[in-house]
Formats: C-alpha cells, structure tokens, sequence
C-alpha cells in the first residue's frame, strides 16, 4: 500500500507586522491584555491588493524547493478566505506556481482545513490518482475581521505554509499516520461569518451589518476546542501506537495559549513539549499548523525522528488530528 510521506516544507508571512501597541493605538486594549489572554505578540496582516493566493503561492513555492522538485500532480488549497467567492483559489495558486494544467481545488474546513486537506491528497496518494501533492494552508482573515472588534481583530493574522506529500513506503519518516476528522453542525454559530453565502447573500434587505464580519463565541470555543483536539489526538496516538510519553512535540492549531496548554495537559503531554508560533503569528486559522512546522522545523525545535503529534479545532464545528515521525527536510 502506498503512503503519503512529507518531503518538503515551506511558509510565508506578509511583510506587515502588527503588533499589540499597534491595535491598542485604535481600539480600548493593551498589549499586556492581549499577551495574557491569548498569548501573541505580534501578528501579520495583507497589505491592500495582496489576496490569498498571493501568500498560498509563495508558501507553496518553498514547499517545492524544499523537495527538490518544480512539479506536483495536484495542488489543494486549505482557506477561509479565497480571492473570490467564486470560482475556487486553488487554480490561480497553482497558475502562479507555473503549474497550470494540474488539477487544483479548495478544501474549507476553518482551523481544521489543513488536516482536512492532508487527508485528501494522501487519499489521492493513496490510490495511485498522483504521486506528489502541494498541499498549502493559507488565510487573509484579517479581511473578515472588523477591525474594531476587540474580540477578533487582536487574535487573528495572515499567512500560509505548505507541504509536499510524495508516495512511499508505510513506516518511512514522513509517513502521515491516520488522520482522524471529525464535525458537529449543530455548532455551526460558534465561529462564523453569517452573511455572503447563499443563507444571506449581498446585499441582504434584512441583514445586520455586523454578519458581514468574523464572529466567535470565545467561552464556548475554548471548551469545545479543548475537547475535540485532545479526544482526536488521543485516536490519533492509539492508531500509531504511542503513549503520550512517546511524543516530542505537539504542534496544536495555534489558536490560543489556554488552548494549547489545556490540550497538553489533558493529554499528560509536558507544555515544554508545545510548539508554540502564535505569539509571533496569532491565529492564521488553515495555516496555522504548516506555519508552526515551518517555523519549528528551521529553528531546530523540530528535528528528523521527532515523534510529532498534530491536532487542530474550527469553525463547522470541525476537528482533526493525526501523528508522524518527523523527516529530514531541506530548509527552502
């Protein structure tokens, strides 16, 4: 049986950094109000005329040096934010890769969407319909966000990473374990943007102008999110085989500090094992796990034989985790 194995990696972040005095400057905060309740620092947002595919592009472009390779049989885009509500980014992504011709599409799965999109292209590894992927994560969320929300405006940034997944051998370093998914559309108010799709389309007679924005129930996220990473990790861990003294590093989607270190310890996982980016990059939802790696990965935190555990929670509500041995990568 084919696997899909890890065989580069790569990010990017817009050149514009934000940081905490920044927002306090126009709206009632602090940087020390933002640090101890979310954790981040500083964050990155797109510049005007700078959309998603610009950033998926130049992730992914890393992502192929990395590998060592100009071509891949398929791209998959993980994104809340596309350039347009129609058609799908992914194509564009991968006409600015020099890759046109290949199929390319969307996955949209909020803060889950890069393990969603893992799981599709290693089914497509899978069963012979390609042999090397480009999968990116990539979020302009700071188009979504009112930027008077003190609530979102202070959590979110822009940015993308990307992997290449070739076909090898089952055990190899790389080898992406099983990757467990799940979704409740029941919770479907917990994080959203109510208006633009076919529910509230523009414009909308009857609509408040806030649905035109990012909107998220904090208290309720934190408990659900919690749960779901650390339930998802846990079948993740039992399908390899490991105990959670088996894991070096935890790459959790990188939403929140509490979160992070809740799931740690839920997981009986030392929080000095956490791989922590948000406090530079805040929470680039869909990229927020490639962007760890990436950022791990150069800095030596992430090194080959790493026992490396990712697990992630979004908006749908949607949940996923999975487990591998961290490859030896070229650094792009």
């Amino acid at each position: 049986m084919r696997a899909a194995v890890i065989s580069g990696i790569g990010a990017w972040l817009p050149p514009n950094v934000v940081g905490n005095d920044d927002l306090a400057a126009r709206m009632d905060t602090s940087d020390e109000w933002i640090r101890t309740r979310t954790g981040i620092r500083t964050r990155h947002f797109v510049s005007a005329g700078m959309p998603t595919s610009r950033l998926a592009a130049e992730a992914g472009a890393r992502a192929l040096e990395s590998a060592g390779t100009a071509d891949v049989d398929a791209v998959v885009l993980a994104t809340t934010t596309p350039d347009r509500p129609c058609p799908a980014t992914a194509p564009e992504v991968a006409r600015r890769l020099g890759l046109t011709g290949r199929p390319a599409f969307d996955v949209s799965a909020v803060c889950t969407g890069f393990l969603y999109a893992l799981t599709t292209a290693a089914g497509m590894i899978a069963s012979g319909a390609a042999d090397q992927v480009l999968v990116i994560g990539a979020e302009a969320f700071s188009t979504l966000i009112d930027p008077q929300d003190r609530s979102s405006a202070v959590v979110f940034g822009d940015g993308a990473g990307a992997v290449v997944l070739r076909a090898g051998e089952p055990g190899e370093p790389g080898t992406l374990g099983r990757i467990v998914l799940g979704s409740d559309g029941s919770l479907a108010d917990l994080i959203t943007v109510r208006a633009g799709g076919s529910e509230q389309p523009r414009p909308h007679p009857d609509a408040d102008p806030a649905d035109r924005y990012f909107s998220m129930r904090g208290r309720e996220v934190f408990g659900h999110a919690v749960t779901r990473m650390t339930e998802s990790a846990r079948t993740a861990l039992a399908h390899t085989g490991w105990q959670p003294d088996d894991v070096d590093r935890l790459v959790g989607h990188q939403a929140n500090l509490r979160i992070l270190h809740a799931v740690a310890e839920q997981l009986d996982i030392p929080v000095a094992r956490l791989v922590i980016h948000l406090d530079r990059v805040g929470n680039t939802a869909a990229a927020s796990i490639p962007l760890a790696l990436a950022h791990a990965h150069d800095t030596g935190d992430l090194t080959p034989g790493a026992r490396v555990v990712l697990a992630a929670f979004g908006g749908g509500a949607t949940w996923g985790a999975t487990a591998l041995t961290w490859p030896a990568l070229k650094s792009a």
